[in-house]
């Protein structure tokens, strides 16, 4: 199935040696090994970084833009997400991480932060007014809003409908930058610090929103070495440039969201095999009494994305300590009137057997038919996640029963025995019993 939806998520086909350790590890079952490669389904591709960080051998690719980018614009606005600053060790003031941007090279930053409490503050007032939308799906989460999109469509009513914070970031940073330059809005380049594939993927391709006014996506990893020089001539001479309290600094750990809503009633989880079971007893109503839900893909939120250097967990220890002295919210102001969604967000689901109703429902009659044929191990050596996967792939066409080893056995064991018998049929023995029988 086509898809065209951008993806920041790529495989490198010269390096995949046919694994299938990262089939295993997709959660929306994306990945199939065929011919000994890997493959991905475009259609089925949360951007959530699982194989790249389960790729022993670096096929799994994170797209994003070079830091070479940057000389496309003549005025640069960095956009630092929060989970950039617990990458340094014995960080006590996010300005000197601020002030070694500026060295870098960027013209402003523009906290991610301080946009975030702002999405807090919007959130809170719109959880309130809305008790028959209980309870709300946080939607900051660029893989969470993917995977509800495509298999969960009793859910998408329970989107919050605000853009998230980068996005209010670059549109406040963008209209700043003019006011203060008087340049074109072409001439000033918006850099979004990214910790994860998932929002590069959402920046160029945004939901609920017709357009972003994000130019450019770098990598966490990449910046942190780049800033590495210029830390100890900041820490001696810190600008005074941060904004954000500890509310938008704690979006980057699990939690964080949730806590800047000021509310008792909510569930956080973090890691995308537990998301996975959270949506599901949400759309079971196995709970009661949420009014808010905060969904990360990544272990440990934000900073375990796979664009980071530093252990999610110690990074997380490393925001604890980093917000123990901040305001409670940097943000006193006025909300900037902007921030909703704009386009409605539809249910995207993937038709993975085609066809129409009856042909499709035949078609899974199928599936079940065949998937009794395997011995229900799903141990991936077909190069499917499953025996149902396989199943589908065989009904779409894209393999073939005996891909299953298992099957593939009993057929050379059914051949060697036929081959066996003709073998007996044709010896000198039963070549002898023919003219005796003719007597």
């Amino acid at each position: 199935m086509e898809t065209n939806h951008i993806h920041s998520v790529q495989l490198d086909r010269e390096q995949c040696v046919g694994c299938t350790n990262c089939i295993k590890r997709c959660p929306t079952g994306a990945i199939r090994v065929r011919d000994r490669k890997a493959r991905i389904a475009q259609e089925l591709c949360i951007d959530c970084g699982e194989c790249v960080r389960i790729c022993q051998h670096h096929a799994k690719i994170p797209v994003y833009d070079p830091l070479s980018s940057m000389d496309d614009f003549e005025y640069r606005i960095a956009l630092p997400a929060p989970s950039l600053y617990v990458q340094f060790n014995n960080l006590d003031d996010t300005n000197i991480v601020l002030t070694a941007l500026r060295k870098m090279g960027f013209d402003m930053v523009f906290e991610v932060g301080t946009a975030a409490e702002i999405v807090s503050e919007m959130s809170r007032h719109y959880v309130e007014e809305h008790p028959e939308m209980w309870p709300l799906i946080s939607t900051a989460c660029p893989s969470i809003l993917k995977l509800i999109r495509i298999r969960f469509l009793s859910l998408i009513e329970h989107l919050l409908p605000i853009q998230p914070p980068v996005e209010i970031a670059a549109s406040m940073a963008r209209k700043k930058a003019m006011e203060e330059t008087g340049l074109a809005p072409e001439k000033i380049g918006v850099f979004f610090i990214s910790p994860c594939p998932a929002k590069v993927s959402a920046c160029k391709d945004p939901t609920g929103v017709e357009k972003t006014d994000v130019d450019r996506v770098l990598a966490i990893r990449d910046v942190y070495v780049k800033l590495l020089p210029f830390m100890p001539q900041s820490a001696k001479e810190p600008m005074d440039l941060a904004e954000a309290g500890r509310i938008g600094i704690g979006w980057g750990v699990t939690g964080g969201e949730a806590a800047g809503l000021i509310n008792d009633h909510y569930l956080a989880a973090d890691g995308i095999e537990n998301c996975i079971k959270v949506l599901s007893d949400l759309e079971d109503q196995k709970f009661s009494n949420l009014q808010f839900v905060e969904l990360d893909a990544c272990a440990g939120g934000c900073v375990g994305g796979v664009l980071t250097v530093e252990n999610p967990y110690s990074a997380k220890t490393k925001m604890m300590v980093l917000r123990k002295y901040m305001p409670v919210s940097g943000w006193h102001g006025d909300l900037p009137g902007i921030g909703m969604w704009t386009e409605e967000v539809e249910y995207d689901p993937v038709d993975s057997l085609g066809g129409g109703l009856m042909e499709n429902l035949r078609r899974m009659a199928r599936v079940e038919e065949l998937t009794k044929h395997f011995p229900g191990i799903d141990c991936g050596a077909c190069g499917a996640p499953s025996c149902s996967a396989l199943a589908e792939d065989i009904i779409k066409g894209e393999a073939k029963e005996t891909d299953c080893i298992y099957v593939l056995w009993d057929y050379v064991k059914r051949i060697s025995g036929v081959v066996s018998e003709i073998g007996g049929a044709a010896s000198p023995a039963g070549k002898k019993d023919g003219p005796e029988k003719d007597r």
